[in-house]
């Protein structure tokens, strides 16, 4: 698979080239409300967040940084200091770091480290997308680093935290049974979703289910994360179960 560092460090450029060619001012369609200038300053200032929980390796969320860094005011600086955000966060995913006790804000199974560098991962290429499409680029998501975070994606709708801190969200996708098929047709992923009484669970695998949603991982990717409309993948039985999941696993910010 694709070095998730790597990535990180890769669709931190791109989005500083989209952000060059698209300008501070313009607006990005995907983050409502957003500005390219808020998007690199959102990316730039959680790299190095996340890269200061990592490298002081820390495991009590009191203790977590309480200062941003500072974007640049000078657009033409932005390169450089979003090139500095992704690198120093991928220089901090040491081996070692990813299998030190570091706080994991999901608290699921994941080292802390672990989920540190699948967050700033789809950090990377969520916001990359974001800013690329506001550039008018086409939206560029290699199928394994796709699916890699369609299970992160997973894995946070379904974390005790999402139901602690999302209610709503948790809530709203429970259900009696019924089940969702995700299919990248460029790989060989594949995941289910079963709604349950107690709560959505999920697994990976390729299995019959109530909806079937299929397309090149990058697609199902930002469809998921809604950055994409439905209408970009093929949807195979009850497409209103599809939507209402949709509607209802929104992340908070951006």
């Amino acid at each position: 698979m694709t070095d998730p560092r790597q990535a990180i460090v890769e669709h931190t450029r791109r989005l500083a080239d989209a952000a060059a060619a698209a300008g501070p001012d313009a607006p990005v369609p995907t983050a409502p409300g957003w500005t390219i200038t808020e998007l690199v300053e959102h990316l730039g200032q959680t790299q190095h967040w996340a890269a200061e929980i990592i490298e002081r390796r820390i495991t009590d969320p009191a203790q977590l940084p309480a200062e941003m860094a500072e974007l640049p005011a000078d657009p033409g600086a932005w390169p450089a200091w979003l090139a500095g955000s992704a690198q120093r966060f991928a220089d901090a995913c040491t081996d070692e770091a990813l299998a030190a006790p570091v706080f994991n804000a999901a608290a699921d199974e994941r080292t802390g480290g672990r989920f540190w560098l699948s967050s700033m991962l789809n950090e990377a290429v969520v916001h990359g997308f974001d800013g690329e499409h506001a550039a008018g680029r086409p939206p560029r998501v290699a199928p394994d680093v796709a699916a890699a975070l369609i299970t992160n994606h997973l894995k946070m709708l379904t974390s005790p935290t999402w139901g602690l801190f999302r209610a709503e969200s948790a809530q709203a996708v429970r259900g009696t049974g019924q089940t969702l098929a995700l299919r990248a047709t460029d790989a060989a992923d594949a995941w289910l979703i079963e709604r349950r009484p107690e709560g959505a669970t999920w697994q990976s695998g390729a299995h019959d289910a109530d909806v079937t949603v299929s397309g090149p991982a990058g697609v199902l990717l930002l469809t998921l994360t809604r950055r994409l409309p439905l209408t970009a993948v093929t949807v195979a039985g009850d497409a209103a179960l599809i939507q209402h999941w949709l509607d209802n696993t929104a992340h908070v910010a951006g």
